[in-house]
């Protein structure tokens, strides 16, 4: 299973917007198919400056998945972000591979 993750730097005067946008953003990358979930969270770290940092995690079905989500979908989809937010959001991403998983059930 491959993890595609996404993380950025939000600039604290487009916070509100860009928070409001990823939310919608999300289930429009989800409806590519290429992925099985996603989970939206906060970096929790001071940045200087105000800004904010966030982490978007999508579980890709597989590598061909995520191999045709690079292909098909993702310019169109960063090209959106790049259009509305400019320099005010610095993102990064990375691929992880799940060796295992683990839980503990609470009752």
């Amino acid at each position: 299973m491959i993890i595609y993750n996404v993380t950025s730097n939000i600039d604290d005067s487009i916070h509100d917007k860009w928070l409001a946008w990823i939310k919608e953003h999300i289930p429009h990358v989800l409806a590519t198919g290429h992925f099985t979930e996603a989970k939206l969270s906060k970096v929790l770290v001071e940045e200087q400056g105000g800004a904010v940092t966030y982490s978007v995690q999508y579980r890709a079905k597989s590598r061909e998945a995520l191999e045709s989500y690079y292909r098909d979908d993702a310019d169109k989809l960063r090209d959106e972000a790049i259009k509305l937010f400019g320099d005010k959001v610095l993102a990064f991403r990375t691929e992880l591979e799940v060796i295992d998983e683990y839980s503990v059930r609470i009752d």
